[in-house]
């Protein structure tokens, strides 16, 4: 079941998917978090079913055309810098016995994307806007913000190991259905 028009196929799809869900993003700028959020889901459904690394190849063709297709470009770097590779990176990191170091890489890797998404907006996209916004805040603006992305983060985590349960226990026994 897991020959190459297989893979082809629900890379295809998933890709589709994907793509659909960034132009939202574009339609609908009050979802340009979540929405990357679901398409980095949606990538984690090849990496159970076929393997991580088509997986990467799909997050790449994704990120590719999300450059092209999506209207918002801010969702579209967020995807790529974050919610794409993280879900599929995500399935080593679980595999990591101790609680502690597991949760250190996971932080690690999300503040240093956040670090880089901040960097590349500001000094590559030119919007200067993000950091006007984060002075109204004080001197602190950018720790404060730091701080509430790192608790989306960690509610996207659980959500995270509630898809991938939800999937493995619900949906992906109707896919595999005896003949």
């Amino acid at each position: 079941m897991k020959d190459t028009s297989y893979r082809v196929a629900l890379g295809g799809i998933v890709s589709a998917l994907c793509l659909v869900t960034m132009f939202l993003a574009g339609v609908m700028p009050a979802l340009y978090l979540l929405l990357p959020m679901i398409a980095g889901v949606l990538l984690m459904i090849i990496a159970i079913e076929v393997n991580k690394g088509w997986a990467f190849l799909t997050y790449l063709s994704v990120s590719l055309l999300s450059l092209f297709v999506t209207f918002d470009k801010e969702a579209a770097l967020i995807f790529i810098l974050f919610f794409g590779h993280y879900p599929i990176l995500r399935m080593n990191i679980q595999k990591i016995k101790a609680g502690f170091l597991r949760r250190g890489i996971k932080f690690i890797l999300f503040n240093a994307c956040t670090l880089i998404y901040v960097w590349s907006t500001v000094w590559l996209l030119g919007m200067d806007e993000m950091m006007k916004d984060m002075d109204d805040l004080g001197k602190y603006g950018g720790y404060i913000m730091l701080g509430l992305a790192n608790l989306v983060f960690v509610l996207y985590d659980v959500n995270l190991d509630f898809a991938y349960n939800l999937y493995r226990s619900r949906l992906m026994p109707k896919f595999r259905k005896k003949k």
